[in-house]
């Protein structure tokens, strides 16, 4: 029996932003690593406007969601309070996560940039307020990590279940928004 699907633009939400995601995990964990220069520089506003994107695409997923609410979970018990729970955390990560960053970046005398332009910063010059936020941020990414984790796995345990609930979030089947 077919289980309901997420809509297409959900999908699309989905993947778009794991991919980014991951990207910004990668890049978060090699540019500190690059000597000082244009292409660490280069690094850090790539970081910077990635993020900045994913905070706006995490509040378009928030309005969508509310929209179009997902399909109902097939998981009973346990499982499903654990699959809610993650979830929701998945989403303070992917809000908190950039925020924490933009504030972070908020609190240096350098201009914040966003692909190239730059836009309006939430304070001013403060070493203290500026480690706050760094800190928070570092924090936040490392529970992601786990959380993305425990997301695969789920999804992975799905997978080997063959119960349909992978194909759900999967593109490349008919879809009925």
């Amino acid at each position: 029996m077919s289980q309901p699907r997420y809509s297409l633009p959900a999908i699309a939400l989905h993947w778009a932003q794991a991919a980014v995601i991951l990207w910004l995990l990668w890049l978060g964990w090699t540019m500190t690593d690059l000597p000082k220069g244009a292409e660490r520089s280069a690094a850090y506003g790539l970081h910077k406007s990635l993020g900045l994107a994913m905070l706006l695409v995490v509040v378009v997923r928030l309005a969508w969601r509310r929209r179009q609410p997902p399909p109902p979970t097939t998981a009973t018990g346990w499982e499903a309070k654990l699959a809610h729970a993650t979830h929701h955390a998945l989403y303070a990560f992917l809000f908190l996560a950039p925020l924490a960053g933009y504030l972070a970046s908020s609190f240096t005398p350098y201009a914040l940039k966003f692909f190239g332009v730059e836009i309006p910063k939430a304070g001013w010059p403060d070493e203290s307020l500026n480690a706050f936020f760094k800190q928070l941020h570092q924090i936040a990414v490392w529970g992601g990590g786990g959380l993305i984790f425990l997301h695969v796995a789920g999804a992975f345990k799905h997978a080997i279940k063959r119960d349909g609930t992978l194909q759900r979030m999967l593109p490349g089947k008919a879809f009925k928004n």
